[in-house]
């Protein structure tokens, strides 16, 4: 009784004590644990506290710690459940859009490019608006560079999957431009201080062991070799070594590719692949330079891609991997001018269930003594519902695989139990969490759009042109709004309503009244 009074009190004393920042955030720093839904952050938390010797359930991950929770509605405007390129447009544009689009509004329509409708409908980002406020920007992420989430930063396109050349189709070629060639030329992403990630083939360079499955150029072009030329003191890098012994002081910029496709899950990666610690302090340490502070993106992707294959325990060793970067950048950056935000772009069909006693194995086995095992974490759907079948009783009692007795359930690609055969398990529709500590992460609390989250962004920093605590920013944002050229998109003014026609609708309403 005496522990959880005690435990509660504690708890409320520092809620009370807490005062929010207001000071300008002259960085912030943007984690997306990509399918890291509640039941992940859960699970999440209890294997991390396992590995540290606890029972698991009273660890607090690093970014639980933070002062500032909400929750986040992910759904596309045209889907209940979303997918990353959906997502990751309203969190980094402020617009919701449809499934599969990146960096358009919802005018435009999946794999059908009209340069017209691309035109109107294209989306400036927290990219933009950051450069334009004398900011540096950058990304890394443990994906390919071009994937959807790191692509929502920079890219317009129809389709998440036209990341090179070969993967548009031929009758869609004079209209859309490759994802790849949309961050080594156009801006935001040719202005990037720090790219990092994998998916070299997708920029033509050549990089072991070829991956057969991935995309290749076929305009033979090497998209690395162009970007080096363009940045003369920017350095390419491969390995963990050469990243890690950059001299910071001497390089303008680092475009980090560390393999062909998708970098391999940390848990089986060799000392040659940096972890995304290793990318995270590099890339603060570079974009630190400038005196009127970054913005930086920090993607942990391979939590989905591990989901999708129903491989639980390398989803969770992922966000492992995300909570060391969340506690390195918290090493690195001054939190009286540094907004931190951690948040999941979607959900998974992903669920810890049963009755297991306190401390149990969170990779292990749920039920109670007298019931055949099941395990504790499992899937709605996925590829893991063959492997679990049996195929070869006619016993209706013995559908299943027997759990306990699998000499692979060890292994790092096991498969957990899916309830319906998918080839690829799907995303889940439910809210996902936002933790924010820093300049204005008090703006990040209750129940709130997925496209809220840029324009909090924009506020706590000052960008340029948006609604800002700083000075007369929204004079400055209400009188330009109509001076812009329509056809410019690369401002914050085209991705809000007119102030001044929002204050003439509230006038007509009031005399009506």
């Amino acid at each position: 009784m005496s522990f959880w009074l005690k435990s509660g009190q504690d708890t409320l004393h520092k809620i009370l004590a807490h005062r929010n920042n207001e000071n300008r955030a002259k960085n912030v720093i943007i984690f997306i644990g990509d399918g890291m839904g509640l039941s992940t952050i859960t699970s999440g938390r209890i294997y991390v506290g396992q590995l540290k010797g606890q029972s698991g359930e009273e660890y607090q991950l690093e970014f639980e710690k933070f002062p500032n929770t909400g929750l986040v509605k992910t759904y596309n405007v045209d889907k209940q459940v979303p997918d990353s390129a959906g997502t990751a447009t309203a969190i980094f544009s402020g617009v919701k859009t449809r499934y599969h689009i990146i960096g358009l509004d919802g005018r435009a329509e999946d794999e059908k490019c009209d340069k017209k409708i691309v035109e109107i409908s294209k989306l400036s980002t927290i990219a933009n608006w950051a450069q334009e406020s004398g900011m540096d920007t950058g990304f890394v992420t443990t994906t390919r560079i071009t994937h959807a989430t790191p692509a929502g930063l920079y890219a317009h396109t129809n389709s998440r999957d036209w990341e090179c050349d070969s993967s548009i189709p031929m009758n869609q070629r004079n209209c859309a431009k490759d994802i790849a060639r949309q961050l080594i030329e156009d801006e935001p992403g040719n202005q990037f201080k720090v790219i990092m990630g994998g998916g070299a083939q997708y920029l033509g360079m050549n990089m072991e062991p070829i991956d057969s499955d991935a995309c290749f150029r076929s305009d033979g072009r090497n998209l690395v070799k162009e970007w080096q030329a363009n940045h003369t003191k920017g350095r390419v890098v491969n390995n963990t070594q050469d990243l890690m012994s950059i001299d910071i002081n001497n390089t303008s910029h680092i475009l980090g590719i560390f393999s062909p496709d998708h970098m391999p899950y940390h848990a089986v990666k060799s000392a040659e692949t940096p972890s995304l610690v290793n990318m995270t302090t590099q890339a603060i340490r570079l974009l630190k330079k400038n005196k009127n502070g970054f913005l930086l993106m920090v993607e942990s992707g391979k939590i989905d891609l591990a989901h999708h294959s129903n491989w639980a325990k390398l989803a969770l060793r992922e966000l492992y991997e995300l909570e060391e970067a969340v506690k390195v950048a918290l090493r690195l950056v001054n939190l009286e001018e540094t907004l931190i935000i951690v948040t999941a772009d979607h959900s998974h069909s992903f669920t810890l269930n049963g009755y297991p006693n306190r401390g149990n194995d969170i990779l292990g086995f749920a039920n109670k003594s007298k019931e055949k095992p099941y395990e504790t974490l499992s899937y709605a759907n996925g590829p893991g519902f063959f492997y679990h079948r049996r195929n070869d009783s006619k016993n209706v009692n013995e559908t299943w695989r027997d759990v306990a007795k699998d000499p692979t359930h060890n292994d790092p690609f096991y498969m957990h139990f899916a309830g319906k055969y998918l080839k690829d398990e799907s995303h889940g529709g439910e809210d996902v969490g936002i933790y924010a500590i820093g300049p204005y992460a008090h703006l990040f609390r209750g129940t709130f759009e997925q496209n809220y989250i840029a324009h909090a962004v924009a506020y706590a920093a000052c960008f340029k042109d948006w609604p800002s605590h700083c000075g007369n920013a929204y004079n400055r944002y209400f009188y330009g709004i109509n001076k812009i050229p329509q056809n410019k998109f690369n401002s914050a003014q085209q991705n809000t309503i007119s102030f001044i026609a929002m204050i003439f609708l509230l006038t007509i309403m009031f005399i009506q009244l």
